[in-house]
């Protein structure tokens, strides 16, 4: 392929990888992981509602990593409500140093905070390891990388390493959300009167840049391999395979 054509490719990866970066960072901070509706089930039951009535004890729930926001509904209004780690930390003070990196402190008793704190983690690491290779793909863009780290070889170790970590995101996510009910427990979280039930949950904005974060390594992969590069390993193959063709010869 001509070197031109192996520039371009490798800038539109390297650029794709960056966006991806930003995208990620982006998604951190922000509520738009998960959206639900939650039921007040004890205010239901009482007056046995239903159909239309149904609505008045219908509230909803948005939040993301580090903090979010909802409505909760019992029939007597909406009591709008928000946790987030400065408006906690105020509230209830249960931790010294909160401030300093605590993720949902009045909560930690209640979510899955190892599997909370591991999507955090990964997270992390996604975008560490999408701004390496964004520098990489440029480098061998317009560089000249070595063969084993900078070159090919490296390129398809960190968009694959990178995948895995966006994938890991979306399975930690969806296991702490589904598996362990974290939309009710923040919803029934201090409420002594009012017992809440998930009626919906879906994901939002945050969650699915993840994902696309995740097919846009899977994409960089296959620009690689268009740039005219073989996937890892099937080089020694062939090598293999002459040798041993070679040796049938003699």
């Amino acid at each position: 392929m001509p070197n031109q054509q192996k520039k371009i490719i490798f800038c539109t990866a390297g650029v794709l990888s960056f966006v991806c970066a930003l995208g990620v960072v982006t998604a951190l901070g922000t509520p738009l992981w998960i959206k639900a509706t939650i039921l007040c089930k004890t205010g239901a039951l009482l007056v046995n509602a239903s159909g239309q009535e149904l609505d008045k004890f219908i509230g909803e729930l948005q939040y993301g990593l580090f903090h979010g926001q909802g409505v909760r509904q019992c029939g007597l209004g909406a009591r709008p409500f928000q946790f987030s780690l400065r408006t906690m930390c105020d509230r209830y003070k249960l931790h010294p140093d909160c401030r300093e990196g605590a993720v949902f402190p009045d909560l930690l008793k209640a979510i899955p905070g190892s599997i909370h704190v591991n999507v955090i983690l990964f997270s992390t690491i996604l975008i560490l390891l999408t701004m390496v290779g964004t520098a990489f793909f440029m480098y061998n863009a317009f560089g000249k990388p070595f063969e084993t780290l900078h070159g090919p070889l490296g390129l398809y170790l960190l968009s694959f390493i990178s995948g895995s970590c966006g994938c890991l995101v979306m399975i930690l996510f969806a296991s702490e959300v589904k598996i362990h009910h974290l939309s009710e427990k923040i919803a029934n979280y201090k409420e002594g009167t009012y017992a809440y039930k998930t009626q919906s949950e879906k994901y939002t904005t945050s969650f699915w840049v993840v994902f696309i974060c995740f097919f846009v390594h899977f994409l960089n992969g296959l620009l690689i391999r268009l740039a005219g590069f073989q996937f890892p390993f099937a080089k020694s193959k062939d090598t293999e395979t002459t040798n041993v063709a070679a040796d049938l010869m003699y």
